[in-house]
């Protein structure tokens, strides 16, 4: 029984031992020292899980049907043209109120889909090797337009295009590319490994929920360390319900024009939630940088209600 519920509720039990974990280390009597080690060994971790969940999942992808599709150009515009609207929006309006709010509505808007997509359109029964695809482009495209826009949204003493596109690439490129290119090395010159990992089944899915638990105990450090209002705060978390609503109803509404349109709510809906975080901190500020925090809860959300759906649907069947 214990089993059965924690399989059919793997997301909202890993979002909930993420946030406990936290605080529960938070109250241990431990030294500033001995928590700052725990940290770094969770930022370790992490990009290591997710190594290996996006290596395992790349190996059902064949590379054949990584294609441009139509939907991917549509999706790939609407991010574009919405996140340079706000960087103009606040190039022209420097001083405005709402700057927090704006600078997390864009990074909600922006950020490179989750590299764990692929693992729950799968899971929906979706084809993963198109938002594979997609999560690709939008990486790449990520990479060369944030940092051309996000000096004139949020200008920094010295920070130009090159050293930004340097330092995205850098955080893209290994835990992307990489296991990317191994899964095709094991595809190709070690067909007995590679047909073992297709074996496994949900094993992804499963490296993905633990990720999950440490993507949420970060998050939640991250807000119990801001020192904003309550108000600013609350106004960020809208702002990336409003962003995650409306890429989801809109990715599934141009992907459903193509025949796509779980697989289009997933591409543009699920975001790498690490990465915004990571963008908030490095180019804008730590404030808005919890506008990913806020992000991974509501798309975490939506993923675990399709997974019910899902589920009820095969029942009926």
């Amino acid at each position: 029984m214990i089993l059965r519920f924690l399989k059919n509720w793997t997301l909202p039990v890993a979002m909930l031992t993420g946030a406990l974990a936290y605080l529960l280390a938070r109250e241990l009597p431990l030294s500033p020292d001995a928590k700052e080690r725990m940290l770094g060994g969770v930022e370790i971790l992490q990009p290591l899980l997710l190594f290996v969940m996006l290596f395992v999942a790349f190996c059902k992808v064949s590379p054949k049907a990584l294609k441009p599709r139509r939907w991917h150009a549509w999706l790939l515009l609407t991010q574009s043209i919405l996140f340079a609207a706000c960087c103009a929006v606040l190039w022209l309006c420097p001083d405005t109120g709402a700057r927090l709010v704006l600078e997390g509505f864009m990074l909600a808007i922006i950020c490179p889909t989750a590299t764990a997509c692929a693992v729950v359109t799968q899971k929906l029964g979706g084809d993963s090797a198109t938002t594979t695809a997609y999560t690709i482009m939008i990486n790449l495209a990520v990479a060369m337009e944030a940092p051309l826009l996000l000096p004139f949204a949020h200008p920094h003493e010295g920070l130009t295009f090159l050293p930004a596109f340097v330092t995205i690439i850098k955080k893209v490129f290994p835990l992307l590319m990489l296991p990317l290119l191994l899964a095709w090395l094991v595809r190709y010159c070690m067909p007995r490994v590679h047909r073992m990992i297709l074996s496994t089944r949900d094993l992804a899915f499963y490296l993905w929920a633990v990720a999950l638990s440490l993507a949420i105990a970060i998050t939640v450090r991250a807000l119990v360390h801001t020192e904003e209002s309550l108000w600013h705060v609350a106004a960020i978390a809208g702002a990336t319900l409003v962003a995650c609503v409306f890429q989801f109803a809109f990715g599934k509404w141009v992907g459903g024009r193509y025949g796509y349109r779980m697989e289009g709510g997933q591409a543009m809906g699920q975001k790498n939630t690490i990465f915004i975080i990571w963008l908030g901190y490095t180019f804008l500020s730590p404030v808005s940088a919890t506008a990913g925090g806020f992000y991974s809860v509501w798309h975490n959300v939506v993923n675990s209600w399709q997974l019910y759906k899902k589920r009820v649907e095969e029942l009926k069947d």
